[in-house]
């Protein structure tokens, strides 16, 4: 797993947790920068997973608790109407970061 960083790119905040799509969860890594918000799949089988979110496609920003009380779940929408899903620890501390890019 690597990633190209752009110039004066920095990770900021690196959370372990799962992509919740139609076809299953998918386990990797959501990486915010400063710049851009990226999920990479832990196995190369589902690198089409691989998602790049820009600030500016960020519509709003949803927190929800996953089996009724485990408040690990974010949803980011975009403004094309997309909803991606994630479980991911730390939830909150990743969510402020993201409101504070868009």
């Amino acid at each position: 797993m690597k990633i190209e960083l752009k110039a004066n790119e920095v990770i900021i905040r690196v959370g372990n947790g799962k992509h919740i799509n139609g076809k299953g969860p998918v386990k990797g890594k959501l990486i915010v920068t400063n710049q851009r918000i990226y999920f990479i799949t832990l196995d190369e089988k589902d690198a089409e997973q691989n998602l790049e979110i820009q600030p500016a496609e960020i519509k709003e920003l949803l927190f929800y608790n996953t089996r009724l009380i485990f408040a690990n779940g974010l949803d980011v929408i975009t403004k094309e109407g997309k909803s991606l899903k994630f479980c991911i620890k730390n939830r909150n501390d990743i969510g402020q970061l993201i409101n504070k890019m868009y």
